[in-house]
């Protein structure tokens, strides 16, 4: 008996196609520490809640109370540069969530790699700022619906449970608007327009300052 091939939903055909493991980049503030012994340490934002376009669809990392899990990061964290794993430049001392943005405090290595990187930081050449997590728990928000806890509308993905596994200072900033992923069936790019990032963050600013 021939079997029956299934007809697909673009929705789930995303699914199956994305990766569990993504990277975000934002221009993010880089803060030196002050006082004696603080001079290769800096305070960085890497994540936030901002929706994030993928070529799937809008994805929004959820920043409430034991939704990310830092215990790698806090543990055994380094700050890489463009994400190379081959290529360590730090470590990090301590990552938290506070105020909705995921915030860590860095140190650069002194040897010679490191130094240059260090050095184009302390001076606001590179401002840029990358994390690799992956999603454990997603929340499917539909169209003009609005998420469990009443603080997203549709249409978005809620990423509720996620851990980073690295920071990374980076050169050039992924584009927000195609993200990770962007490549898939026979390598067409699925590159969505600026406007629906820019229309779903404004919704979300107007649905917190209505909660005031």
């Amino acid at each position: 008996m021939a079997r029956q091939k299934k007809n697909f939903t673009e929705a789930e055909k995303s699914k199956q196609i994305r990766t569990n493991q993504e990277t975000r980049a934002l221009s993010a503030s880089i803060r030196a520490m002050e006082g004696e012994g603080n001079e290769r340490k800096f305070i960085l934002s890497f994540s936030s809640e901002e929706p994030y376009e993928r070529w799937w669809g809008t994805e929004i990392l959820d920043h409430s109370e034991e939704a990310a899990d830092l215990t790698r990061l806090n543990s055994i964290g380094c700050l890489l540069f463009n994400h190379n794993r081959d290529y360590v430049i730090g470590k990090v001392n301590r990552a938290w969530i506070e105020n909705k943005r995921g915030n860590a405090e860095v140190e650069f290595d002194d040897d010679e790699e490191s130094e240059k990187i260090y050095q184009k930081v302390k001076s606001g050449t590179l401002k840029g700022v990358s994390i690799m997590y992956s999603i454990d728990s997603w929340e499917e928000v539909a169209a003009n619906k609005t998420s469990s806890d009443g603080k997203f509308t549709g249409p978005a993905e809620i990423a509720r449970k996620w851990t980073p596994f690295e920071i990374s200072i980076v050169s050039i900033p992924a584009d927000p608007t195609v993200g990770v992923g962007r490549e898939h069936e026979g390598g067409v790019s699925q590159k969505r327009s600026l406007g629906l990032y820019e229309r779903q963050i404004q919704i979300n600013k107007n649905f917190s300052g209505g909660m005031k």
